[in-house]
């Protein structure tokens, strides 16, 4: 079979194209020359968005438009090709991404954003809209969760994509998938797994015992930042060349979870720190989580009282004095008694995928650290 020219490939849009899971997938669609031309969308400027040295051809200035996609008047120069033409494949990874924030900032820069971007992709005919949203928006289960199963969100956060993948199924002639994620971890990660190793970091230097709250079989599914760069573009295709497979008894808009095999709770994280730090870890007992669950804000706030500082010396020591991106920062939401279990079965089967990072190890997590080391935020 003849190889694809350059000219025949799709061309692509990323909005969010620097946020940490769209920086992925431009290096993904870089390395294996997947697309005719990229376009990288973002509020902030590559020098300041942490990019690590091996994305810098995949993030040059040259594929980079600053701009806001949630402001309408940004739309033209987000959109508007030199050549005249549409865009192939929009991937939207735009969003607000910190916990704990107004209801406002998720409204702007995580619903309004989405429904502008989404517009516009139709309006111009495009061949797949790829939105990112999150496993969070399911009622919490132990069983894993299913695309048709019952929605409740349990953060901000996920309300609002909800309600952008709501929004989003209504524009007339929008060529939409839908993406919903477990929690994203892998190199250069200032998330949750991010967090707890941070945090992991403090009480091996203070030589306690880490403990966690709730239990070992709470469900904090995992997902390699890899695989989902790999996974969108799969979506993309599949979306772009009749959606293969689709029933339409699930309705008219694709819906997939994208989610590692490797069913990880409380407990896969526990041991890997353990290993990791060489710390005693354990959980908390029913009498404290109880008191947690009624408290938690008192708790949280207790908890960064008592890292802070520690993690600020830390940096100090190791002289570190243009920290990164990462904190041990505790974040009431992240703290939720609620399960994050998913079923990836019905993406996989439909096209194709197959997870490279089949589970987070203890080799994953030294990766992290290693990359960490690297961008000089490791103390």
């Amino acid at each position: 079979m003849a190889e694809t020219t350059a000219a025949e490939k799709p061309s692509v849009l990323i909005i969010g194209g620097l946020g940490y899971i769209g920086r992925f997938l431009a290096l993904h669609i870089h390395n294996d020359k997947l697309a005719s031309e990229v376009r990288l969308v973002d509020k902030v400027l590559p020098q300041l968005a942490w990019l690590a040295p091996e994305f810098e051809e995949a993030c040059s200035a040259s594929k980079f438009v600053q701009a806001d996609a949630s402001k309408e008047q940004s739309l033209g120069r987000i959109f508007d090709r030199a050549d005249g033409k549409r865009w192939d494949y929009v991937f939207n990874c735009g969003g607000e991404t910190r916990y704990s924030q107004e209801e406002e900032v998720y409204k702007l820069r995580s619903l309004e954003l989405s429904v502008a971007a989404g517009t516009e992709a139709a309006k111009r005919g495009v061949k797949a809209f790829v939105e990112i949203s999150t496993g969070m928006v399911y009622k919490p289960d132990q069983t894993p969760r299913k695309e048709t199963d019952k929605t409740k969100p349990w953060l901000k956060m996920a309300k609002y994509k909800l309600m952008a993948e709501e929004e989003l199924s209504k524009i007339k002639g929008l060529n939409l998938v839908v993406l919903r994620l477990a929690h994203v971890y892998g190199p250069y990660d200032s998330k949750y797994v991010g967090t707890a190793l941070s945090l992991a970091r403090v009480y091996q230097q203070l030589g306690k015992e880490l403990k966690w709250l709730w239990t070992k079989d709470l469900r904090v599914n995992t997902v390699h930042v890899t695989d989902v760069a790999r996974a969108l573009w799969i979506a993309a295709e599949w979306n772009a060349n009749g959606k293969a497979g689709w029933d339409g008894s699930w309705g008219d808009i694709p819906v997939f979870n994208v989610v590692d095999h490797g069913d990880t709770c409380q407990g896969t994280m526990e041991q890997i720190v353990g290993q990791v730090f060489d710390i005693p870890t354990g959980f908390q007992g029913q009498m404290i989580s109880t008191f947690a669950r009624l408290n938690l804000d008192r708790v949280v706030d207790d908890v960064n009282d008592e890292i802070l500082g520690p993690w600020a010396d830390l940096l100090s020591d190791a002289g570190i004095t243009r920290p990164g991106p990462l904190s041990p920062f505790m974040e009431k939401e992240l703290l939720k008694d609620a399960d994050l279990s998913l079923d990836g079965a019905r993406f996989e089967k439909l096209t194709g995928m197959k997870y490279a990072k089949d589970r987070i190890t203890k080799d994953e997590v030294e990766c992290m650290i290693e990359s960490y080391r690297r961008m000089g935020w490791w103390p």
